[in-house]
C-alpha cells in the first residue's frame, strides 16, 4: 500500500496556490472550480507524482496548532540537501526553524509552515 495523496484545505486559495507552486515548486496537474461547493480543487505533484489536493472552501475554521491537536500533525518532504532547501526557502521569505538532527536516524531536518500554519518538515534523504 502507498499513500495516494494528501488533502489540504486553505483559507486563501490564491495565496496557498502561489505558495505550493511558486515557493515549494509543486507542479499543477489539474485545477477545477466546483460551483456547487464554491470551492477550488488543485491537484499538485512533485515531478510527475501526484501528492496534494489543495481545496478552498468558504470560511473554513482556523487550524488548531498550539497546543497540538488530534489529526494531521505535519507534512514532511524528503530533500537531498537540507541546508540548501532551508536557504532557498528563507530567500523566498519563509521563516524556517534551525536545522536539527533526528536522534534516531542522525538525519538533518527543519520545519517551516504554509500560509495557514500547517507545519512543513524538510527531511534529509
Amino acid at each position: 500500500m502507498l499513500i495516494h495523496h494528501i488533502a489540504i484545505i486553505c483559507s486563501d486559495y490564491e495565496v496557498s496556490k502561489k505558495f505550493y507552486t511558486e515557493v515549494l515548486g509543486l507542479n499543477i496537474i489539474r485545477e477545477v472550480y466546483r460551483e456547487a461547493r464554491r470551492s477550488y480543487k488543485l491537484d499538485l505533484a512533485i515531478g510527475e507524482h501526484y501528492v496534494i489536493e489543495l481545496f478552498s472552501f468558504p470560511n473554513p475554521p482556523e487550524r488548531p496548532s498550539r497546543p497540538e491537536s488530534c489529526g494531521l500533525r505535519h507534512l514532511a518532504f524528503s530533500v537531498d540537501n537540507v541546508e540548501e532547501k532551508r536557504n532557498e526557502l528563507i530567500e523566498k521569505g519563509l521563516d524556517c526553524e534551525d536545522i536539527r538532527i533526528d536522534e534516531f536516524t542522525d538525519k538533518k531536518f527543519f520545519f517551516t509552515q504554509d500560509p495557514d500554519r500547517l507545519p512543513l518538515e524538510f527531511y534529509e534523504n
